[in-house]
């Protein structure tokens, strides 16, 4: 993935610094655009490379039918699983830098902890590179706003790997979001609107995914390079429940259920509910309290917008008989079921949400932006790393969505921008 603790910090920095004079000429547009002896035309298959080649990567190697022309993972035993199962000359690094410069590439796809995804993208995108990432987005508030910083000075496309806002039945739903953007639209459930997700949407699914206290140091695997897998996360000592399927029960590469599901579930309320420019103005959490390395459970986080909106978060699955949606004039349950009478033929007087940029080979083609991007997808994101950062304190927090700071809170506030472990930076 990146460098390990032991090279010379400024390698890194040298290594962007030529990264950059060499893609500034060329990688800045997509292979097609360029002409000349690698030309691809519109019609023709873009590719793409995987970083992190464990569950996540390897599930994704046919999305988009876009062929995988090389792959990096720091596990050994990974890179050989996926090499195989690639085929065709796939190449293989251990180093994630080494694999952004290959001009060949045309989207990277980021698969890793999320405690890499900032960094990641950023070099990505100023390596030329459109950039496809799982989510969450990023680990914290303050890598975000420097990714999308990346992209947008870059020219480069973004996606980040929710989908419920544009396709699929949204969870315990029976419908798309796109009937409940419309009903939203049209004001028959009136204003300001609380939503509450809760155990009949399936948010508890994952709650339970926490961490373990007080871990024994174990051998690191010959096949694994754990310094590199750490990178950026403060140094703890090995033991095989940090890592892999199990990493995001620790507070150093994740944040439990709520950080790997919560930007799935309040990416499409972002969207009904016309919220993509800003953020809530607070959250607050019932909760134990956090331990400081594994993530625990937690009861019920609310947040707030300026304008009264809420999204309310039941871990643990009180809110059975609660409305998905509630406003001054109605009601909507799961199942598309809504106390408003005759619901339908009202609707069917009001427009259809506009169409949405869903495809992100033509999003890279086209250079139109994704419909989940490097903005919105930003926007969701710090909703999530807000509950995480409440949770982690164990207090309410008060939040300026266009200054992106915790009012009165310099706790909150360093939570945004952590320290990361020396020699890294993004």
């Amino acid at each position: 993935m990146s460098l390990s603790k032991q090279e010379n910090p400024n390698s890194r920095r040298d290594f962007i610094k030529k990264s950059a004079v060499g893609v500034a000429a060329f990688s800045i547009v997509p292979r097609f655009v360029l002409g000349g002896p690698k030309y691809l035309a519109p019609s023709d298959k873009l590719t793409k490379a995987i970083i992190g080649v464990g569950g996540m990567g390897r599930n994704h190697i046919p999305y988009e039918e876009t062929p995988v022309v090389a792959i990096c993972d720091v596990d050994k035993k990974h890179l050989a699983d996926v090499a195989a199962m690639v085929g065709n000359g796939v190449k293989t690094f251990a180093d994630y830098r080494e694999l952004i410069q290959l001009p060949e590439v045309d989207i990277v796809h980021i698969a890793t902890p999320p405690h890499w995804h900032g960094i990641i993208s950023v070099d990505a995108a100023n390596a030329g590179k459109d950039v496809w990432c799982e989510k969450p987005m990023t680990h914290t508030i303050g890598e975000g706003k420097r990714v999308k910083e990346a992209i947008q000075a870059n020219g480069r496309m973004f996606r980040i790997n929710t989908w419920f806002r544009y396709k699929d039945v949204f969870y315990g739903m029976g419908t798309p979001a796109q009937p409940i953007k419309k009903l939203v639209d049209s004001g028959l459930l009136g204003w300001p609107l609380k939503v509450t997700i809760g155990k009949y949407t399936g948010f508890d699914w994952k709650f339970y995914w926490v961490g373990k206290e007080n871990l024994e140091p174990q051998p690191v695997p010959p096949e694994l390079d754990y310094e590199t897998w750490l990178g950026p996360a403060q140094y703890k000592p090995y033991h095989p429940h940090r890592v892999h399927q199990t990493f995001r029960g620790y507070w150093d590469y994740d944040g439990g259920g709520l950080s790997d599901m919560g930007q799935h579930y309040m990416d499409p309320v972002q969207y009904f509910l016309g919220k993509d420019d800003t953020n809530p103005i607070s959250v607050e959490v019932d909760a134990p309290q956090q331990h400081t390395d594994a993530v625990g459970t937690w009861r019920r986080i609310t947040f707030t917008y300026a304008d009264g909106c809420q999204i309310i978060l039941d871990g643990e699955g009180k809110d059975v008989n609660a409305p998905y949606i509630e406003g001054p004039k109605g009601k909507l349950y799961p199942g598309f079921k809504s106390d408003i009478p005759d619901l339908e033929r009202k609707l069917a007087a009001f427009p259809e949400p506009p169409p949405q940029m869903t495809s992100f080979v033509e999003s890279v083609k086209t250079r139109q932006k994704f419909t989940l991007n490097e903005e919105n997808a930003f926007r969701s994101c710090t909703i999530v790393n807000m509950g995480l950062i409440a949770l982690k304190l164990n207090r309410s927090l008060k939040f300026d969505p266009v200054k992106l700071e915790f009012i009165d809170d310099e706790a909150a506030n360093r939570l945004m921008n952590p320290a990361m472990r020396e020699p890294y930076s993004i």
